[in-house]
């Protein structure tokens, strides 16, 4: 048996947002998501794993459609269909970025959202044979590691993180999501009791990762201090350009150097 195709929907208007479900539901295909945040449709596409997302351009929020859309093909690789009711050249230009496999123009019919979709969902099947791995690993994996992993737009601000991430940072989700990392979390020299240098910069800029490991910790906001190995690394899209860079937090907890010890 064929397995039915799980859409995201993305699109802050209420109406059409369950007006594109009541469609999609009745062609057939499963609505796994909907939310009408740019953002937080990066959280949920690596949370739900989509076959396909279907994105409006105008959000409501920090970040338009088409900005979360690079995310998330470029990170997870999940195909995107936009929809939207503006179609001008500068617009188009900017949503090739993306790598959309679809561009509905609203108001549309059924037969024409039908087409769309299937459209996207067999040229997908043909374009994943020869795409690369996930830059930052399967959406699966990050979802459930027991590390922190952060994922920075290139001015330092968080547009994705694991779970295991909110409660090491020790805040809310909504005090994490695009907000810069400086504002969470202090990386020290713990034996020297001094703050290390930022490692942003140097890596948007050398474009290479960065490893600070031996008495190494994480301060988070509420003064807790961890120790940890940190790694912070540019994320490059499929044509070998930086679009966001990521930060590994491991912590090492006692039973981590045990284990450690134990293989030495």
């Amino acid at each position: 048996m064929v397995p039915v195709p799980r859409i995201l929907i993305v699109e802050d208007d209420e109406i059409i947002s369950n007006l594109i479900t009541t469609m999609l539901e009745h062609m057939g295909y499963s609505v796994v998501g909907k939310t009408g945040s740019g953002e937080e449709s990066i959280l949920k596409s690596a949370k739900l794993e989509p076959d396909l997302v279907l994105m409006d351009i105008h959000l409501s929020g920090q970040m338009d459609g088409i900005m979360a859309a690079r995310y998330i093909f470029n990170l997870f690789h999940y195909p995107i269909v936009f929809v939207s009711a503006f179609c001008d050249n500068n617009l188009l230009e900017r949503a090739k970025q993306a790598q959309p496999l679809g561009y509905i123009i609203k108001p549309f019919t059924d037969k024409e959202l039908l087409s769309g979709i299937e459209l996207a969902l067999y040229n997908h099947d043909i374009r994943k044979k020869h795409h690369p791995a996930c830059p930052i690993g399967e959406p699966k994996k990050i979802m459930t590691a027991s590390d922190s992993i952060l994922i920075m737009d290139t001015t330092g601000k968080v547009v994705f993180y694991n779970p295991y991430a909110v409660s090491f940072i020790e805040r809310a989700e909504d005090q994490i999501l695009m907000h810069f990392w400086k504002d969470m979390l202090t990386l020290i020299n713990e034996a020297r009791g001094v703050e290390l240098p930022d490692p942003l910069s140097e890596v948007v800029q050398q474009m290479h990762e960065i490893t600070y490991d031996f008495d190494t910790a994480v301060v988070t906001k509420t003064k807790k201090t961890r120790r940890a190995s940190v790694t912070v690394g540019p994320v490059k899209d499929d044509r070998n350009k930086l679009f966001s860079v990521f930060m590994h937090i491991k912590e090492k907890t006692a039973d981590r150097m045990k284990v450690t010890t134990s293989r030495m």
